[in-house]
């Protein structure tokens, strides 16, 4: 059996966990590409135009993977930490997929409760089940993809360079070359390194929101929240770019937080969608390092 796996929106957080648990399974997986524009053409052909840009590009990383597995997966993520929950657009990813593409195969899509351990094993056995894999097989599965997950280490601290960026925003849009248009590369080129917010620990970021009147609804906007009010506050780093799609409700509430918050730190916020210029983009980030340069 084959297990189709889109490479967009967090994908590149929870692969290892995903790809492993499939694979113990006995399962093989298959990716799709890295986004390019056949994808984000595909995306915007099949989804709503309503949507944000990282999920019509996994509408796009979905359609490309027809004809090429058995099963595909549509992560229903629901919650990751206690107390707090995702972008509602997850919750119904699945229909807003399955509504709009023809000609899918059977889908993977019950809801991932990740709060705890026992919660995260309802998702699997559901998903298992699926594949006719036995209680054994799944629960040996689980723990091992499981212990793969804590040893993955994702985030970017770059070290030796002339300043230091902290750079804010939704790891698909962070991670996704296509969708940011490389903006990492581009950085390091200028001889700007960067810092992203998985390399500051849970604990600080969760002492970091106290100074908001109430504890964040959405897990992005605390992580978002937290990180780069530390990093501001400690002045460990030269300036923040955070990059937010075109219409996303909780990055609306997140950037005014953070602007009241960081005082005169640099901060510079890129709005991408389906019709950035590359142009303009390069464009900003040299004025913004250039102001850097002249502080």
């Amino acid at each position: 059996m084959i297990i189709g796996i889109p490479k967009g929106l967090l994908y590149y957080d929870y692969y290892p966990f995903f790809e492993s648990f499939f694979q113990g399974l006995g399962a093989n997986t298959v990716t799709s590409e890295d986004t390019n524009k056949t994808i984000l053409d595909e995306g915007i052909k099949h989804c709503v135009d309503e949507a944000c840009l990282p999920v019509k590009v996994f509408h796009g990383h979905v359609a490309s993977l027809r004809g090429k597995s058995d099963l595909i997966l549509i992560p229903r993520i629901m919650q990751i930490s206690q107390g707090e929950y995702i972008c509602p657009k997850f919750c119904g990813l699945p229909e807003m997929v399955k509504n709009s593409i023809p000609d899918l195969p059977t889908t993977i899509d019950q809801p991932i409760y990740a709060a705890s351990r026992k919660e995260l094993f309802n998702w699997a056995k559901d998903s298992g089940g699926l594949m006719g894999a036995s209680q054994k097989m799944i629960r040996s599965s689980f723990d091992e993809a499981l212990e793969i997950q804590s040893r993955h280490n994702p985030g970017i601290k770059d070290e030796n360079f002339k300043y230091t960026i902290a750079l804010g925003g939704h790891p698909y849009n962070i991670y996704d070359k296509f969708i940011n248009m490389n903006i990492i590369e581009k950085l390091n080129q200028m001889d700007v390194g960067i810092l992203t917010e998985e390399r500051v620990g849970e604990e600080i970021k969760n002492e970091e929101v106290k100074f908001l009147y109430k504890k964040p609804f959405w897990t992005f906007a605390r992580n978002s929240f937290g990180f780069l009010s530390y990093v501001s506050k400690e002045k460990n780093v030269d300036g923040i770019i955070y990059i937010s799609s075109f219409a996303c409700g909780i990055d609306s509430v997140i950037i005014e937080l953070v602007k009241e918050r960081i005082g005169n730190m640099p901060f510079m916020v890129l709005k991408v969608d389906e019709h950035t210029g590359e142009a303009g983009l390069d464009t900003r980030i040299e004025a913004f390092i250039d102001m850097i340069w002249r502080r």
